[in-house]
C-alpha cells in the first residue's frame, strides 16, 4: 500500500514559493490498477516523481509497505519494489536493448528470455534485440523498450507518466494491450499511469482526480469516469477538472 501523508512540495518562484502539491493525504491499496488524470499543471507528474524519489516533498511523509520511503533514494525505492517510466524514456547511447533488459531484471537474461520481454510488448525481438537505445528508436518504439524493462524488473509497483506522450496512434493501441496483460498477468502487482487518456482511464480499477495540486475527487472507475465524460465539451471537462462550477 502507498500512503501520502499530509504532503507538499514547493518550488521557487521569482518572488515566492510556489506550492505545486498542496498538504496531500492520498492511499493507494495494493494490487490496484489506478489511473492519476486532471488538468495540464495540476501536479500530477510531480506526484509521480515523488512516489519514485526523483523528487522529495518539502513537507509530509510518504510511506510503502508501512515504511516512511520519504528520505529513501531513487536507488533505496527500486530495492524496494518501485518502478517508474519517465514521460520521455532516457536513451542511452551505446547500451544495447540486450544490455537494458539485463540490468533491468539483475540478471543475466538469455536471448530468448530477453526476447520474450520484448515480444510482450508487441517487438519483432530479433529486429531490437541488437540495437542501441539511441537516437535511432522511436517514440513508440522507445516507450514499449521501457515497459520492456518495467516488465523484468518484476515489481510490485509500477509508476507511469504519461506512457501515451508523443507516439503514433498505432503504438498507443498497442500500449492499452500491454497494460491490460499486465493487469491480468499479475495480481501482485500495482500500477499507477498518469493519464487522461480516455482508453487507460477505460481500464483502471481506480481514478484520482488531481488538479492545483489536490485531489478533486477519487473512486472506483464506474464512480468516477461517467461524471468526467458526461461534460458536453472539453472546455467543460478541463473547467470540471480545475474545481469550477
Amino acid at each position: 500500500m502507498l500512503e501520502l501523508r499530509n504532503v507538499s512540495f514547493e518550488v521557487s518562484g521569482d518572488t515566492s514559493q510556489i506550492e505545486i502539491i498542496k498538504n496531500m493525504n492520498l492511499t493507494m491499496d495494493e494490487r490496484k490498477f489506478i489511473v492519476i488524470t486532471g488538468p495540464n499543471g495540476g501536479g500530477k507528474s510531480t506526484l509521480a516523481k515523488l512516489i519514485a524519489g526523483i523528487e522529495k516533498p518539502t513537507a509530509g511523509q510518504i510511506f510503502y509497505d508501512g515504511v516512511d520511503i520519504t528520505e529513501k533514494s531513487i536507488t533505496e525505492r527500486a530495492k524496494m519494489g518501485i518502478s517508474y517510466a519517465f514521460q520521455q524514456p532516457v536513451r542511452f547511447k551505446g547500451i544495447q536493448v540486450l544490455d537494458l533488459l539485463r540490468i533491468a531484471s539483475g540478471q543475466e537474461l538469455t536471448v530468448s528470455e530477453a526476447c520474450q520481454y520484448l515480444s510482450e510488448v508487441g517487438l519483432c525481438a530479433k529486429d531490437y534485440i541488437n540495437r542501441e537505445v539511441n537516437a535511432s528508436l522511436s517514440g513508440g518504439e522507445l516507450k514499449r523498450i521501457e515497459i520492456a524493462t518495467v516488465l523484468a524488473r518484476g515489481t510490485s509497483l509500477s509508476v507511469f507518466d504519461e506512457p501515451e506522450a508523443g507516439i503514433d496512434l498505432w503504438s498507443f493501441q498497442n500500449l492499452i494491450q500491454v497494460f491490460e496483460r499486465m493487469q491480468q498477468k499479475d495480481e501482485k502487482r500495482s500500477i499507477i499511469i498518469i493519464s487522461h487518456q480516455e482508453r487507460i482511464l477505460n481500464i483502471a480499477d481506480e481514478i484520482v482526480v488531481l488538479a492545483d495540486g489536490q485531489i478533486r475527487e477519487q473512486g472506483t472507475k464506474d464512480d468516477i469516469l461517467p461524471s468526467l465524460l458526461g461534460t458536453s465539451s472539453a472546455v467543460d471537462m478541463c473547467h470540471r477538472l480545475q474545481g469550477g462550477n
